[in-house]
Order: structure tokens, then sequence, then C-alpha cells
């Protein structure tokens, strides 16, 4: 069986996944549906990639009516939580994360007025 820091690894390996993580990166609890907006992937491939990150601990998930929100674990250990903090910090300014990040403020946006 993989450890935690093998299955960390992997899970990043995979760009949807880094893309998620990314957008999760700040603290926040995002739903699904926020996500799917701000990737532009299906509602099931994004659905998966939560399932992979949750069943691993990277990400948590809460539900709450129809919606499950996610965020980052809070338990993650402290060089994951670094790690993706730095990769937040270096990769916010190129595609596709700025991209998925401006899309996620547009999201947000409209779903407060």
């Amino acid at each position: 069986m993989a450890t935690f820091h093998e299955q960390f690894f992997q899970l990043l390996a995979g760009a949807a996944r880094r893309r998620i993580l990314m957008l999760l990166a700040d603290g926040e609890e995002r739903c699904v549906c926020e996500l799917t907006d701000a990737l532009q992937l299906a509602q099931p491939r994004i659905s998966s990639h939560l399932a992979a990150l949750r069943n691993a601990g990277v990400v948590m998930a809460r539900k709450q009516g129809l919606w499950v929100h996610y965020a980052l674990n809070p338990d993650l250990p402290d060089w994951a939580r670094a790690i993706l903090m730095e990769m937040r910090a270096g990769l916010a300014a190129e595609a596709p994360y700025a991209e998925d990040a401006a899309r996620l403020a547009r999201a947000c946006k409209a779903a407060r007025v």
C-alpha cells in the first residue's frame, strides 16, 4: 500500500487534480458546480477527481442539502500544505490556473448577485 506522500505526489501528477487543488488552496470551500464552471470540465470528471482527493485525505467534503462542498483537509501535513501554497503562488499567473481563478471569481460573483 502506498504511503500518504506517495499518494499525494501521484495525485499532483494529474493536471485536473492540480487545477482543483489550486482553486481550493485559497482556503475557501467550493461546491462541485463552482469547480465545474471554473475548470470547464464535466461534472462527473470533477466528481471523480474530488473522490480520489477525498479518499487520499487531501480534501474533505461537507454535505449541505443537495450540495457537497469541498475544502483542503485541515489535517494535511504541514509539508503537503506548504507544497500546495508554493505551487499556488508560483502558478497563479500562468495558464490554465489564472483562467480557472478568473472563471471561479466570475461564477462566485454571479452567484452572489
